[in-house]
């Protein structure tokens, strides 16, 4: 194991590895140069699961699931939802944190 240096909230880098890591419970993702969200378990929410209709009406306030989904990204060792995306349907898995890895090393090897 590496120096691990904190990237958000539930995610770190090890430096020395070249690896994500949930921070919750040390679980290796993938490595730190792919997208993080490869390494997680994916679940792809309907929205209307999440909010129930309020009016009982055909025309109601909440996301209409034929143009958005909900994406949840879960550590795979604790369960702990590290990323949420709201997405059109069909749409891609979003890349949405791309690092300098060698300069990450560079400046964590001169400490």
């Amino acid at each position: 194991m590496g120096f691990k240096t904190r990237i958000t909230e539930c995610l770190d880098i090890d430096v020395d590895e070249e690896m994500w890591h949930c921070n919750r419970c040390g679980y290796s993702l993938i490595s730190a140069r792919e997208n993080y969200k490869k390494g997680c378990l994916v679940y792809d929410q309907d929205p209307w699961e999440i909010w129930p209709s309020v009016t009982g009406e055909k025309l109601d306030y909440r996301p209409d699931p034929n143009w958005c989904r909900i994406v949840n990204y879960y550590c795979p060792g604790c369960g702990t939802l590290i990323e949420l995306d709201v997405l059109p349907p069909g749409h891609p898995i979003i890349h949405d944190m791309e690092l300098d890895i060698d300069k990450l090393k560079a400046k964590y090897s001169k400490t």
